[in-house]
């Protein structure tokens, strides 16, 4: 029996450090831990190691293609694959911030939205038949959505756009933002939100194109919500605890062999969401 692989790609800390820490407990595999910072990716797994878990270290940076190839290339040529991929890392201005809005919007859609789609890009193909793929989401992109005009929620929910349509509306809320133009173009002011209305339906894209070109290897690949968690990222008043956020990604992750659901959806507290 070849070595079930666990990839989290912002494993460090946060929400990525509680889903390697249950990864670690309730996965049947070897699980690595990526960071973009091997020194702090290090002290992450010494930390758990302390704990008696015991996660393997990749450094891995999605803001850097090189860094990307060179995981799914090690992956795949150790253990032929990987098995679970979650998609976790990610970013987000904080409110007080000043940075100009033309500068959040690019800045954030290049991790969230174009780096993550280059993860998927370079491991999508190294998925093993049985994989799971999940890409943190959140429910501001629901949110985001419905603040979006009526001609581009109907793309965001169509069934036939293509990952090359998704990529040039990212663009062009890129582009507009620039020209202070995002409004009139029907984009909310929300950068991270709509980073991640891309991600959830980049994941809903690839859903399709998997059941599509791959039929009999029944991967299974959602986008989630882990909810408002207490991170350096949302912030000292979120209701929930990082391991309470690890929960929905981490049940996606071990969805059991032979599952056919769900596949292309968008989970939050475990349930579907309308979408």
């Amino acid at each position: 029996m070849a070595t079930r692989i666990a990839v989290v790609t912002g494993g460090n800390k946060g929400i990525g450090l509680a889903i390697v820490k249950a990864l670690c407990k309730d996965f049947k595999g070897t699980v690595y831990l990526t960071a973009r910072d091997a020194g702090r990716g290090q002290e992450a797994v010494e930390s758990l190691s302390s704990e008696g878990l015991k996660p393997m270290f990749q450094q891995l940076d999605i803001n850097d293609i090189n860094s990307i190839t060179a995981a799914a290339t090690y992956f795949k040529d150790k253990y032929g694959g990987v098995d679970v991929l979650i998609n976790n890392a990610g970013i987000a201005f904080k409110v007080a911030d000043t940075a100009p809005f033309a500068v959040q919007a690019e800045v954030t859609l290049k991790t969230n939205f174009f780096a993550t789609r280059d993860m998927l890009t370079h491991f999508l193909p190294i998925i093993k038949a049985g994989g799971r793929v999940v890409n943190v989401s959140s429910f501001v992109s629901v949110r985001t959505l419905n603040l979006c005009s009526p001609a581009l929620q109907q793309r965001f929910r169509s069934e036939d756009i293509t990952e090359d349509e998704l990529v040039q509306l990212m663009q062009q809320f890129v582009d507009l933002t620039k020209k202070n133009e995002h409004k009139q173009g029907g984009w909310p002011e929300m950068a991270y939100g709509v980073s991640k209305t891309g991600l959830t339906t980049l994941s809903m894209i690839l859903a399709r194109q998997l059941s599509k070109e791959r039929p009999n290897d029944k991967i299974l690949l959602n986008a989630c919500c882990p909810g408002w968690v207490r991170t350096d990222m949302a912030g000292p008043k979120a209701p929930k605890s990082p391991e309470e956020g690890a929960i929905t990604p981490v049940y996606l992750a071990l969805l059991p062999p032979g599952a056919t659901e769900p596949h292309g959806k968008f989970v939050s507290d475990k349930e579907v969401q309308v979408w």
